[in-house]
């Protein structure tokens, strides 16, 4: 078994910017040489979040609007606590997870036809994000 770390930054525009990701993934995946495993891509950080979608303008579009609808931008006691006005942006990072795993076989990843991996900046100012990816495998 062999582990392979590398990393990817991302300049984001915040306010739940949804950025597709599987390319630089894929890249990763294909500059480790290995062949079977998982893959798992973390965001160091708690205003950020990472799953998987299909990438298509519609759903760029509805992600941003249920975020605001199930946790709206406003006045959160982490915000009485820093005054920096992101609480909405770290319960939002709660709910979706800062990490993702995916098996990887013959050096593919396994996603579904219409499965990218995208991550989801949800603070409330343009970021420069580290993005690491680990893979376990042979």
């Amino acid at each position: 078994m062999s582990v392979s770390t590398q990393s990817f930054t991302l300049q984001t525009r915040g306010n739940t910017d949804v950025l597709d990701i599987t390319p630089q993934v894929i890249q990763t995946l294909r500059q480790s040489g290995l062949q079977n495993g998982i893959a798992t891509v973390f965001v160091p950080g708690s205003t950020g979040g990472i799953t998987t979608v299909e990438f298509e303008p519609g759903l760029r579009r509805d992600l941003p609007e249920i975020m605001e609808k199930l946790i709206p931008a406003g006045r959160y006691h982490h915000d009485e606590t820093w005054h920096d006005g992101n609480g909405h942006a770290h319960l939002r990072s709660a709910l979706v997870g800062t990490s993702f795993t995916v098996p990887f076989v013959a050096g593919r990843l396994t996603l579904g036809t219409w499965q990218q991996i995208v991550f989801l900046d949800f603070d409330n100012r343009s970021r420069r994000r580290e993005i690491l990816v680990q893979l376990v495998g042979e």
